[in-house]
């Protein structure tokens, strides 16, 4: 058969359409049967491996937020414990302050009546010496007014 279409140069013969179909054939066969089963296969363990990938990634994130969560926890419980602890020191400061203030002050008042009393000793032993001196010294000057020695007198009179 005879086509009546005039093609020019493109126009093939019947027997090479023939080759390129059966070519087309043998090459469509050989790629369905056996290159694209390997490319499906390859694509799909690549799928798994990406998914498998990126569920793990995703349990490590959830691990790593748990972790996280965790380490704030214990930031937490020990920021409030050093607060208690601090506060537990000021109060044992402010108390060892109060004992150390009354401490000295009851020092301080110990040392108020011994210096107290001291004074009072000296004053009586001063005032003792001074009664003894000025007995001495009414007599003698006595003794220059009247003016005869009255040394015997005083000693009869102590």
């Amino acid at each position: 058969m005879k086509l009546a279409l005039e093609l020019g140069p493109l126009k093939p013969e019947w027997h090479d359409l023939i080759i390129a179909f059966l070519c087309f054939g043998v090459t469509f066969a050989l790629l369905a049967g056996v290159v694209l089963p390997r490319i499906v296969r390859v694509l799909r363990e690549r799928e798994s491996a990406i998914d498998g990938r990126q569920r793990k990634a995703d349990e490590t994130r959830a691990e790593a937020e748990k972790a996280h969560a965790e380490y704030q926890e214990l930031l937490a419980e020990a920021r409030h414990e050093a607060a208690r602890l601090r506060q537990e020191s000021q109060e044992q400061g402010a108390e060892l302050l109060a004992q150390l203030r009354a401490e000295g002050q009851r020092q301080r008042e110990e040392m108020l009546v011994s210096a107290r009393e001291q004074i009072a000793a000296d004053r009586a032993l001063a005032e003792a010496a001074l009664r003894a001196e000025v007995t001495v010294l009414a007599t003698q000057l006595a003794g220059k007014i009247v003016g005869e020695p009255l040394d015997d007198f005083a000693r009869d009179r102590a």
